[in-house]
């Protein structure tokens, strides 16, 4: 948790970069902060930028990042571009000594992770990265059972999570580089930093296959299976695969979370299952735009749900509690830029692992929070 010194109050001249679906969701979000009196929209979608800007009510907007980003309205940035476009802009506003948010992961290499870093830490502002898991109630509660040693010390640590193809499809034909490792995987290795932050990973074990996503032509496995090990030997299990039918009814991630302690256990299931709908109408899938589904896990949605007009769920608090940050100074959950670097270089780490076939052991500055 960050804070800031002293409780101020500040008004907010906001910048979205990154007009699409976690752009657009994060700008309906702030449109109603009490301290946002600003919006600016970029993106090199003009068409994209516009439609949002009308949607959020937004009185800056264009297709170029720095000219909305140094208006002199604008003193906090949001850069929900996609992962391979998100250091240009971060650079842009943490020049500017401007308050930025961007989306996970911080960068696809170490090394612009690494220039982001620096430039955060000579800047006047401040950069934090969106990982929402922390803010899923059910993941939240883990957090506050660890940090009170109801657990004793945690020797052990499984997370699975499964999605379907249509949306690794989704994410391979925006990125070919954001792979469900990198991409997704990542907000359980940031729990695993962020429930034991005094225990880094120090050595990745790591295999996988492929089949149905490499036949669509994309270089990515169906199935990763992960072993880390901590500093004190703890282990921790991480499998993934992405490669479920096209319409299988999860309309996010399925997962099951189990912590394992020298005094006590704790057993998170993610599945969705409690919540099934069927309808002859059609659910939309909030991923895939041309993908529609008759069954549904309700609330299998990552970021969360829209009822009522309003997005409510994981990404809507974290994007309260960043403005809150930015708007009074009071406490911050959200990734500090070398949790988010960590995060990084442990996927990357992963991947390295599956595709050498070898035992990746990680330095000391990478393992580091």
């Amino acid at each position: 948790m960050e804070k800031k010194t002293g409780l101020h109050r500040k008004d907010i001249g906001l910048a979205i970069i990154g007009a699409g679906r976690i752009g657009t969701m994060r700008a309906t979000l702030a449109a109603s902060h009490a301290a946002v009196r600003c919006i600016g929209v970029a993106d090199t979608d003009a068409a994209a930028a516009n439609k949002l800007a009308e949607a959020c009510g937004a009185s800056i907007v264009g297709s170029d990042s720095l000219e909305v980003i140094s208006n002199p309205a604008i003193n906090t940035v949001i850069v929900a571009t996609g992962e391979h476009q998100h250091v240009e802009p971060v650079l842009q506003a943490l020049n500017q000594g401007k308050q930025v948010l961007v989306e996970k992961p911080i960068a696809l290499k170490l090394a612009d992770a690494d220039k982001l870093i620096a430039a955060a830490a000579q800047s006047s502002g401040s950069l934090h990265v969106g990982y929402s898991r922390r803010f899923k109630r059910r993941y939240l509660t883990v957090k506050e059972q660890i940090s009170r040693g109801r657990l004793g010390s945690v020797s052990g640590l499984s997370a699975r999570i499964y999605n379907s193809r249509a949306q690794v499809f989704q994410m391979l034909k925006r990125d070919p580089h954001a792979t469900p490792v990198v991409d997704s995987l990542t907000y359980f290795v940031d729990l695993l930093g962020w429930y034991v932050p005094d225990n880094p990973v120090i050595e990745v074990w790591a295999r996988g296959k492929g089949g149905t996503i490499r036949k669509a032509g994309f270089d990515c496995d169906d199935v990763t299976y992960a072993v880390l090990t901590l500093a004190d030997g703890a282990l921790v299990n991480f499998s993934c695969s992405f490669a479920l039918p096209d319409k299988y009814p999860s309309l996010g991630y399925c997962a099951r979370i189990e912590v394992i302690g020298t005094e006590g256990v704790l057993m998170i299931d993610d599945d969705h299952l409690d919540q099934i709908m069927y309808t002859e109408r059609g659910i939309p899938h909030i991923y895939v735009p041309d993908v529609t589904v008759n069954m549904a896990f309700l609330s299998s949605s990552a970021p969360g749900d829209w009822v009522g007009g309003d997005f409510w769920g994981p990404l809507a608090s974290e994007t309260r509690n960043w403005l809150d940050f930015v708007a009074t100074g009071r406490p911050c959950a959200l990734a500090t830029p070398l949790e988010a670097r960590n995060n990084l270089a442990i996927t990357l780490a992963i991947e390295e692992a599956v595709a050498s076939g070898n035992t990746v052991r990680l330095p000391e500055t990478a393992a580091a929070r």
